[in-house]
């Protein structure tokens, strides 16, 4: 199997919804720059991570459960799964699976988050072929949770990055850097990527 053939991890569509160049530097050349805003999510995202299942109200919550698209050719963890049990008594659709992921900030500007979670939803419905109609997505930041309704546009701009990831995964070429530099000061790769002086040899 080629390498532009295989699955796609599905956090690393958070990364090139954010940055093409950054999803590059990450998914294909492995590059990490480690600092306290990562430990912090890593940290916290080891305590959504622990494996198991529990009921309340009649909904069944898988932790740690893994997801993968043979179509999109995609895979990875969500968070946490939620799943009707008792359709009379579930505030959760019959039929319905619901992923939530968890999240160290605050609802940022962009839409990354919304695709890695529309991407899992689409895992979950090829796999059960179920009812995937939201999800959420819990930021620690403000103490959050965020409703996803994944919608026919949110599901169409996901299945477009995820072509768009094999793509620059098979072109082989580092993408330029952002024109918006507002992304790149909160970015931990910028040290790595160096966009401005990238783009000052372009201009050369």
């Amino acid at each position: 199997m080629k390498a532009h053939d295989e699955y796609l991890p599905i956090s690393m569509l958070n990364q090139l919804e954010y940055c093409e160049r950054r999803f590059y530097l990450m998914h294909v050349m492995g590059e990490m720059e480690v600092n306290a805003h990562v430990l912090e999510g890593t940290f916290r995202h080891e305590k959504a991570h622990t494996a198991g299942r529990e009921i309340e109200e009649s909904v069944l919550t898988r932790r740690k459960v893994y997801v993968w698209s043979a179509d999109l050719r995609i895979a990875g963890f969500t968070d946490v799964v939620e799943e009707n049990l008792t359709p009379d008594a579930s505030p959760i659709g019959k039929g319905q699976f619901i992923p939530v992921e968890y999240k160290k900030g605050r609802m940022g500007k962009w839409m990354n988050d919304h695709i890695q979670l529309c991407a899992q939803a689409l895992c979950i419905s090829e796999r059960t072929g179920a009812v995937t109609p939201k999800g959420y997505i819990f930021y620690f930041g403000s103490r959050h949770r965020e409703e996803v309704e994944f919608t026919r546009e949110l599901r169409h701009r996901t299945v477009e990055s995820i072509e768009r990831a094999h793509q620059i995964v098979a072109a082989h070429r580092l993408p330029p850097p952002l024109e918006n530099y507002n992304k790149c000061k909160d970015c931990s790769l910028e040290p790595v990527c160096l966009p401005r002086e990238v783009k000052m040899i372009l201009k050369g």
